[in-house]
């Protein structure tokens, strides 16, 4: 065959194959790995596979750390030493609602270290439906697949005399009871970081599909032979089947419950009845209606990877808490009150990351699912006198700001309805005005010296004081937004636009930069690269930009466009390594650092959205090129995918909108920023039946630049797109260039939402 007939095969081969990975369902693409190669030193993800229902319940994962490591999965590690149902939704907060299932062979085994099984990626199937992996040690296939509050494992063994399963309840008070006339198990774990009322517990059933030849309870590592029932600080059991053919096979179907053993019985009603492939199946499909509210297409495999798998990591949290009782009905156990109500619960994410895009992305994509949200905070304001903050599972000690006000107001000038918005104005009110008597991250700790001066000083031992400046600012931006929506008068919300300006409090014309000011006004001595107690997890480059609201006030205090600009390019130009020796090392400095990218730290929320601030001062060309930057160098279908931690979905969604082509700067705007689109077509599948389609003519990795845009076919040349405007549905048409049009979008009326430009 000579060359030209070689090439011309070649040729047809990858365009079948190409096609073949076009017609692949979306969760085809999703890879749950991506982030799981981290550590505590340094985030690449800080992830684990969560082998789960969207917005599901509970998760399930393999378990290679210790019990109580916060890393419970690291891509690195060569053993497995169970299969945990998680609630965890950062390491860093650590988990709840957690005990493991592990199969066994030889003589019973409980201690983790003895029952871990070395294991490999290359005999591992990781999909947010199923999971598999070959223990090698024990010569056992385990699979599992999820249901929302339960699951179903099928362990494949070998020919075996002794065969086991160890259910390990965990320590920090468990319970455990074996009962073999039904062969199951049931039992609690209360083992928690935070969070949590007094009578918290987490109930748990297992049904085997097969009787008992062997029962055993465990108190603290010791094994009781045919003792059934047990509580301790750490209880367990370890149940056996005698003499297994090679290949006969296990099963074991799983729920649990906030509420009661009875309610764990109601919950395994999603799994009992239907065969493993069955739920694997339902899975599947359930996973790809979501997903598939996005379709893409790309001829670019890794790309598309990356995409999904960061859809699927932004439709993770926050988790459905709540339970269908006997009549049907949903109810919850409040984890702020500790009783058992009606209504919806939603749990694990932090507003103070999330505010920023994946719940503008739900409000866009799945606005049903952001409806039950706010009927679950309507209930936590009931249930604990405050909106969350952070969540995991009630009020936790973590992070700054308000943002609760953020998500409420976006929420419904994006439309949201079902819940007591009324009630939600009060909450918004009621937190910016006051802060939890026991966690200082609930409503706003430092509100008193804020309302008085205007801002919060360095001189008055309330770090992290700059940060909460800015953050309070743009909290009272969404109240009066909030509020002017809901029909509140001006004398109700006027207080709130006023507040809003805040921010000019600090800044710092000298420097053109935000810093810390003494209650007398006068300013303190700084280094902008210090990542100092003014601010949180960041520097004055990080943080001088977080006026989300109204970035037009923040280029008249720069004196013009072209001031504000080269502030923003030199975020790029200091090199990385200055303030890393500013105080101790943590992980987010080294982060930034090793990515190269100048004091750009994509791997932390603060500055995300700064290279979106082009668009405001007449440059969006260095929009386009930074975010794309971004995308291609910072994200990744690799175990080291992320620069940083995921965050319960935000960086994930920061990816998804921005390889879309706009991104919401000022949630609660009803706008997004213009970008770079990275795909050659997506259509979204809008919740209300329109469909919008994205295309990007001559998109490639080098057209990073917008030539110009085109909303159903007519000329567009504004730097923004209304969220009122894309639920419509249409066509928005870009053609991308290798060199940036430095005539569109420049014009004032081009560019996106600012405060200072509104009439009051």
């Amino acid at each position: 065959m000579n060359f030209k007939k070689i090439l011309g095969a070649l040729v047809l081969l990858l365009s079948v194959q190409l096609s073949k990975a076009q017609s692949s369902s979306p969760v085809d693409y999703v890879n749950p790995l991506i982030g799981t190669q981290s550590k505590y030193e340094l985030s690449n993800g800080n992830t684990y596979p969560a082998i789960a229902m969207p917005w599901g319940m509970n998760f399930w994962t393999p378990q290679t750390g210790n019990m109580g490591d916060g890393w419970v999965y690291t891509y690195t590690a060569d053993k497995i030493k169970g299969f945990k149902q998680t609630h965890q939704p950062s390491p860093w907060n650590n988990d709840y609602g957690q005990f493991s299932i592990m199969p066994t062979i030889g003589e019973p085994v409980f201690d983790q270290e003895k029952r871990a099984s070395w294991f490999s990626h290359k005999a591992e199937v990781v999909k947010p439906y199923y999971y598999s992996v070959y223990l090698a040690d024990h010569d056992v296939t385990t699979e599992l697949t999820p249901s929302e509050r339960g699951a179903i494992f099928r362990f494949t063994f070998p020919k075996t005399e002794a065969a086991q399963v160890v259910i390990d309840a965990f320590d920090k008070g468990s319970y455990i009871k074996v009962i073999p006339e039904e062969n199951k198990i049931i039992g609690y774990n209360t083992r928690n970081s935070g969070g949590v009322p007094d009578n918290f517990k987490n109930y748990f059933v297992i049904v085997f599909d097969r009787s008992f030849d062997f029962k055993a309870a465990v108190k603290s590592g010791d094994i009781k032979n045919n003792v059934l029932e047990m509580k301790d600080n750490h209880a367990g059991a370890i149940v056996g089947f005698k003499n297994l053919k090679r290949g006969e096979q296990v099963i074991a179907r799983v729920a649990s419950s906030f509420i009661s053993f009875e309610q764990a019985e109601l919950n395994l009603k999603e799994v009992k009845g239907n065969t493993f492939d069955e739920i694997v199946t339902v899975g599947k499909v359930k996973w790809n209606e979501v997903l598939g509210r996005v379709e893409v297409k790309d001829p670019d495999i890794d790309r598309l990877k990356t995409f999904y798998s960061c859809l699927y990591r932004s439709t993770l949290f926050p988790r459905d808490f709540s339970e269908i009782d006997a009549q049907g009905k949903r109810v919850h156990y409040s984890p702020y009150n500790g009783q058992v109500l009606p209504g919806e619960m939603f749990t694990d994410t932090g507003f103070w990351d999330t505010f920023r895009s994946l719940f503008p992305l739900l409000n866009l994509i799945y606005p049903e699912m952001n409806d039950r949200m706010q009927a679950g905070l309507v209930n936590a304001y009931k249930e604990s006198g405050f909106l969350p903050e952070w969540a995991s599972p009630g009020h936790r000690e973590s992070m700054i700001g308000n943002n609760s006000a953020s998500v409420v107001a976006d929420a419904f000038a994006t439309g949201r309805k079902g819940y007591d918005a009324d009630l939600l104005w009060d909450a918004v009110v009621h937190g910016a005005n006051n802060a939890h008597p026991k966690i200082s991250a609930t409503g706003r700790f430092g509100h008193e010296l804020y309302n008085t001066l205007g801002f919060i000083p360095i001189d008055k031992n309330i770090n992290q004081n700059v940060a909460r400046t800015l953050e309070y600012a743009y909290n009272d931006w969404s109240i009066y937004q909030f509020g002017k929506a809901l029909g509140k008068p001006n004398s109700e919300i006027s207080i709130y636009a006023k507040r809003a300006m805040n921010y000019k409090n600090i800044y710092d014309a000298e420097t053109k930069l935000m810093r810390g000011k003494k209650s007398d006004g006068t300013f303190t001595p700084f280094d902008p690269s210090a990542w100092s107690k003014e601010y949180t997890e960041g520097n004055a480059w990080h943080w001088s930009f977080c006026v989300f609201h109204d970035p037009q006030g923040l280029i008249d205090l720069m004196g013009s466009k072209k001031a504000f600009n080269a502030m923003l390019d030199t975020v790029f130009v200091i090199p990385s390594y200055e303030g890393m020796k500013s105080r101790s090392m943590i992980h987010e400095m080294r982060e930034m650092q090793i990515m190269n990218m100048g004091q750009y730290a994509h791997g932390n929320q603060p500055i995300q959205h700064m290279p979106y601030l082009y668009n405001y001062a007449a440059e969006p060309w260095k929009a386009q090129y930074w975010v794309r930057q971004i995308m291609d160098k910072l994200y990744l279908p690799t175990p080291d995918g992320y620069c940083g931690d995921e965050d319960n979905g935000q960086t994930s969604a920061w990816y998804v909108f921005s390889a879309l082509g706009f991104y919401p700067v000022a949630p609660a705007s009803g706008e997004y920023v213009l970008g770079s689109p990275q795909f050659q077509s997506v259509k979204l599948n809008l919740q209300n039946g329109k469909t919008l389609k994205i295309d990007a003519t001559n998109q490639n990795k080098d057209n990073v630049y917008v030539n110009e845009v085109k909303v159903n076919g007519k000329m567009y040349t504004k730097n923004f797109f209304q969220y009122k405007e894309l639920m419509k549905g249409g066509e928005l048409q870009f053609d991308m260039a290798d060199k940036p049009n430095k005539k569109r979008g420049i014009k004032d009326t081009d560019a996106p939402y600012s405060f200072s430009k509104m009439k009051l």
